[in-house]
């Protein structure tokens, strides 16, 4: 379980609404942050946002532009605890569709998927250091669903029933890709477009 969380936290998103359309340019987000000390002399980003399955982009502030070419975006924005994990009672993340210039909305999709928080691509690791992944669930419950987050990273295999960190020890020196999937009761990897994150780290 981590610890320093707020599971009251509530994570609001008033702009962009579900499939507004846009203009190529800049995107209004406007969030509202309940139950949790935001800005409060706290350092480091505290909401983040994963665009898409990529990286995610840290934020000190609830009101803000982001520019934005021609397509089609789902945004997941999440709370993070004092060490920067992400939050993941429901309440602590908001997802959101939204699409900018001549773009068509996703299809309609009932497959959980995750976002991950950590690592980020390119994160560079000593040798003998753990590289700890978080990520976030949506839409769906790993026991209720009967589902499991697969870890894959160097011929080393996890997997896990429950929401948390998982820990990955003694890789070898060089690069190496670590694939964090949802997987059903089966073993079998999830359809949904967003269900399987790719991350490629260096062991230093």
């Amino acid at each position: 379980m981590q610890e320093n969380s707020y599971p009251d936290a509530m994570l609001e998103l008033h702009s962009p609404l579900e499939n507004q359309s846009f203009d190529e340019g800049a995107v209004p987000f406007e969030f509202n942050i309940k139950n949790y000390p935001f800005e409060h002399g706290r350092k480091g980003f505290q909401l983040k946002m994963i665009i898409n399955g990529a990286d995610p982009i840290g934020f000190n502030m609830p009101i803000f532009r982001k520019e934005f070419d021609t397509g089609t975006f789902k945004v997941l924005a999440f709370l993070v605890d004092d060490d920067g994990m992400a939050l993941k009672e429901y309440g602590n993340y908001v997802e959101r569709d939204f699409m900018v210039g001549d773009s068509k909305p996703f299809p309609e999709e009932e497959d959980p998927y995750i976002g991950v928080n950590m690592p980020v691509n390119g994160a560079e690791y000593k040798e003998g250091e753990d590289i700890v992944v978080d990520y976030v669930l949506v839409g769906g419950d790993l026991e209720e669903d009967g589902l499991r987050v697969k870890v894959a990273a160097g011929g080393q295999e996890f997997m896990t029933d429950k929401l948390g960190l998982v820990n990955i020890g003694n890789l070898a020196k060089g690069l190496h890709k670590i694939t964090i999937s949802l997987v059903d009761g089966s073993g079998k990897e999830l359809s949904g477009v967003f269900s399987k994150s790719i991350k490629q780290v260096e062991v230093k």
